[in-house]
């Protein structure tokens, strides 16, 4: 609560002046920076361009001009393809648990170092401009700073990608992006080309079931998973190759919004999770994972019920558990967004010593494709040499010339193998990246897709039936409310095929909710598998009961119980919970005349903010809200999204009462502090049913 409101202007304080034409001029003083041009010159005049006379042309050799708004024509590079809308951090990694069996990298075999790292977390199919809160993938790339080189881990929230083979990219992003004859939609799937591509491409069963789960929209980035989605290899001094998947876990658990709450938020504030972040990190909660690994052979691999190399397969966690070796903890937000967030660049084929790559297509595709996406966005060949991108570790090679070289050699020879400068850098093969031996089959080469990438529906079936009752009606509901988009009628029937096999009795309840007859099941390439459920892939029953992360909005207004307002806050603090304050102007005076800021007007932030919401209003204040359909909406969707509500006296009479809500377990009175603040820990999803049309 913030009852220290200055309104004193600094302004009046840095030698401000008016000029002719009443025109604000700042002039530096003996202890302020002066204003130069990128050479160095001193600028006398920020606020007029050079004319013939006040009122004649502006003339061609004003430099300051010219310099300032060339720079501003060029100050946008081309955006990513893809993960164009991203939000960063810096932090690091530290491992607990050595690899060294495995794996010669120092930064899977040295214990207790800390390696600084930068982590950017993004949405898929949206564009730089677009917002947080699409039903969409989340890319999770994390640049590692490690002394032997740049590692990085450019992995996704969920475990498996749409497509098995790189060749297929191009044709899943032309499918998922704004129709190219009309423009839209932006940042969203519900359109009828891209359920066009899937509904023919069954290889995308297994990742659109996912996209279709609450794993689809996350609650912070803090409680999303990361995954590797390809099988890697670790190699260890005696050059034994032991495959891995890597998880970032978070310590903060697993937890989403649902669909009402995301598309409230989309329009409240497109920044929101960005948002989250940013703030969290500046109070001094900053956001950890935990680094888990699956270590297995080629002979374990060659016992999976599906193969390892397809990236439409997850190995489930009760087959191969996860090895917990170290935590990333992010501390540090950008100094710079564009400089650091829009430049950093992540290329999968960054790797140090001791670590490979597998066969699987889509990695292999992917080596190529990051680095040259890279080389268009960023123009040069040099873009390694942008801090953000540059190694922290020692590094020297023969490279020379090209866009924005900032290095400069001193020396004759950028070449090997030569005799005239004996300083020069050569070869390690003691310390140098090795290749794993693999030995290769005899097989023809050729366009061949293996018979192991077949089983298109065993997995998405066994996610399914893994998930909690309530996070099964989402999925069934976010295929009904994507579908009910396409307006190509045997697109639908044709994803409800798919269904049938992935889970009969979620095919009925698409088909239903959109008022359709089943067709025919689709005919698999291979045999489908019931395969065990695994908790591990669920959401809503992994997420856990704590207010740490989360942010509650406590309702005043004019009149309010200071005191009553202190112990809320108080109190959820305590839990590791944050709070802001609401008010429907920005500053209100409380009962004891102490005159504070609200941190949001009720008109501009509502209840889809936040985790729990308190109202702790007078009676005069009360009506007047009662009135103002913003407030109702307050309660309202607090309500109809599961979530827990303390009330006082005056808004049970002149508010709720006048609304829909059912005074549940939790609906609670401001008395029940405890209660309340418990069931702010969670959901109340056996609520929802009563709220909610769900398929």
């Amino acid at each position: 609560m913030n009852n220290n409101i200055d309104h004193t202007d600094p302004a009046k304080d840095m030698n401000t002046e008016r000029g002719n034409g009443g025109e604000t001029h700042q002039r530096a003083g003996d202890d302020t920076k002066v204003l130069t041009t990128q050479q160095g010159v001193a600028i006398s005049d920020n606020q007029n361009s050079l004319k013939a006379g006040a009122r004649g042309p502006t003339l061609l050799e004003d430099f300051v001009l010219r310099e300032k708004i060339n720079h501003f024509d060029h100050e946008r590079i081309p955006e990513r393809i893809v993960h164009a809308r991203g939000s960063a951090a810096h932090g690091y990694f530290e491992l607990t648990e050595s690899l060294e069996e495995y794996t010669t990298a120092k930064i899977l075999t040295e214990t207790g170092k800390q390696t600084p790292l930068f982590t950017r977390f993004s949405t898929v199919a949206g564009n730089k401009g677009s917002k947080d809160t699409p039903r969409d993938v989340r890319g999770f790339a994390v640049k590692m700073y490690t002394e032997e080189g740049n590692w990085d881990l450019v992995g996704n929230n969920m475990p498996i990608f749409f497509i098995q083979d790189a060749i297929k990219f191009p044709d899943l992003i032309h499918a998922v992006k704004p129709e190219p004859d009309r423009g839209f939609p932006q940042a969203a799937s519900a359109h009828d080309t891209f359920w066009d591509f899937v509904s023919l491409s069954p290889e995308t069963m297994h990742n659109l079931i996912w996209l279709m789960s609450d794993r689809a929209l996350p609650r912070s980035f803090s409680m999303m998973e990361g995954f590797g989605i390809h099988t890697y290899r670790l190699l260890n001094k005696e050059g034994k190759s032991t495959f891995f998947r890597y998880h970032w876990k978070p310590v903060a658990g697993v937890q989403s919004l649902i669909w009402d709450e995301a598309v409230k938020i989309s329009g409240a504030d497109p920044d929101y999770n960005r948002r989250d972040m940013y703030e969290a990190i500046e109070n001094g909660m900053y956001f950890e994972w935990e680094l888990g690994v699956q270590l297995f052979t080629e002979e374990e691999a060659n016992e999976f019920p599906f193969d390892h190399l397809d990236a439409t397969k997850l190995i489930p966690e009760e087959l191969v558990p996860v090895k917990i070796i170290g935590k990333m903890v992010l501390n540090r937000n950008p100094d710079n967004f564009f400089a650091e967030t829009e430049q950093v660049a992540f290329c999968p084929s960054h790797i140090p010593p001791g670590i490979d790559f597998s066969n699987d297509p889509l990695l292999q595709g992917r080596l190529f494709s990051y680095l040259d996406t890279q080389l268009s966005r960023l123009g040069s060949p040099n873009f390694v040499q942008i801090p953000i991108n540059a190694p922290k570790c020692p590094f020297a090679n023969n490279q020379q010339d090209g866009h924005m070289q900032m290095q400069v050699p001193k020396t004759r020879v950028l070449y090997e193998p030569q005799s005239l400068d004996l300083d020069r850098p050569r070869e390690s093969p003691q310390k140098g990246f090795n290749s794993f031996h693999e030995k290769l089959d005899d097989g023809v080469k050729g366009r061949i897709r293996a018979e192991s990438f077949a089983d298109h529906y065993s997995q998405p079936r066994m996610f399914y039936r893994s998930q909690t009752p309530a996070e099964q009606a989402h999925i069934a509901s976010a295929y009904a409310f994507e579908l009910g988009k396409v307006d190509t009628a045997h697109v639908r029937t044709r994803v409800l095929s798919h269904l049938i096999n992935i889970d009969e009795d979620l095919a009925n309840r698409v088909a239903n909710a959109l008022g359709m007859e089943l067709p025919e099941a689709a005919e698999p390439a291979a045999p489908v598998q019931d395969m065990d459920t695994s908790k591990p892939l669920q959401t809503i029953g992994r997420t856990p009961k704590s207010l740490k992360g989360r942010l509650v909005g406590i309702l005043v207004a004019e009149g309010s119980n200071h005191e009553q307002v202190k112990k809320f806050e108080d109190a959820i603090n305590a839990q590791g919970g944050m709070v802001k304050i609401v008010a429907p102007s920005k500053e209100v005076k409380l009962d004891d005349n102490t005159r504070i800021q609200a941190d949001e007007r009720v008109a501009g932030a509502p209840s889809v903010f936040f985790d729990a919401v308190v109202s702790i209003i007078m009676p005069d204040q009360a009506k007047k809200l009662a009135e103002d359909s913003s407030t109702l909406d307050w309660f309202t969707d607090a309500y109809v999204h599961c979530k827990a509500i303390a009330y006082c006296g005056a808004t049970d009479e002149f508010i709720l009462s006048k609304l829909p809500v059912e005074k549940d377990e939790f609906v609670t009175p401001l008395a029940k502090l405890d209660s309340f603040v418990e069931n702010a820990k969670s959901r109340l999803w056996e609520r929802e049913p009563k709220v909610r049309d769900l398929a």
